[in-house]
């Protein structure tokens, strides 16, 4: 489910779980645990990528769904425990979205330090059967809420008025608009996400590496300490929510769109 390739010390690790790479708990540890590893295996930076045409369509719902709630809490810690470990790691990391990128897979990129997303093609193309690339917190739209650590992470890129017309709307941005507001920092063609993601790498790599560290290091201590609250996260109450029988009609209409209700 995740493939780790070496780019001459550059280590991509590349969601690979068809058709979507939705995440799942085994998913999300393998990630975790490849993230936190990756400074004492020699790694300089990281890239986080999909397949092309999707990132990750974020958290798996239909096997949530069939779980149950015990499974959705420690897919949640999971999730959480990933989105930490890219806030807290030493590394430079950015988020190479080849394509479509909702809610968890948007979550996701806001944790690393750049965002190079696949420009929406201009012509018929099958990677895009759903039309423009789009990204975006679209919790409500499924009947979630979006906790205050992953609201302020998305605050701190496109700033709190914008943020919250975005979340409470459910939206979900084109490629090119998410670039316009901030969201993704660099467009691409698909082929190129990754390289660009690697050549901006490569630029951040040639500094002095003791001064960027740190200097990162006090930048992003806001987006560590937001995530290291759990009253940010908010467990109990996305628990709760979750079981609400709003919140599991809305699920059950999503997984009849998707053919697995």
């Amino acid at each position: 489910m995740l493939e780790r390739i070496d780019h001459d010390g550059i280590l991509e690790l590349r969601l690979s779980r068809p058709p979507v790479n939705a995440l799942v708990r085994e998913l999300l540890h393998a990630l975790r645990e490849a993230i936190d590893d990756a400074p004492a295996a020699g790694a300089r930076a990281l890239v986080l990528s999909g397949s092309p045409g999707i990132f990750t369509a974020g958290l798996d719902l239909p096997h949530l769904m069939a779980q149950g709630i015990g499974e959705v809490e420690a897919t949640w810690l999971a999730f959480g425990q990933v989105c930490r470990a890219l806030a807290a790691s030493p590394l430079l990391s950015v988020a190479a979205i080849g394509g479509h990128s909702p809610a968890g897979g948007a979550v996701i990129s806001l944790y690393c330090d750049y965002r190079v997303m696949a420009q929406s093609p201009r012509e018929p193309d099958p990677m895009a059967a759903r039309g423009p690339f789009r990204i975006g917190l679209n919790e409500v739209a499924v009947g979630l809420f979006v906790p205050d650590a992953i609201q302020f992470a998305l605050r701190r890129l496109v700033g709190p008025h914008r943020a919250e017309r975005l979340m409470v709307a459910g939206a979900m941005p084109t490629a090119e608009e998410a670039q316009a507001i901030g969201m993704v920092d660099e467009l691409a063609p698909m082929a190129e996400v990754t390289p660009r993601a690697l050549a901006w790498l490569a630029a951040m790599l040639a500094l002095p590496q003791s001064a960027q560290r740190e200097t990162r290091r006090i930048a992003r201590r806001d987006l560590l300490e937001s995530i290291d609250d759990p009253a940010r996260m908010d467990l109990p109450r996305f628990l709760a929510a979750w079981q609400l029988p709003e919140t599991q009609a809305v699920l059950r209409q999503v997984l009849a769109r998707l053919g697995k209700g």
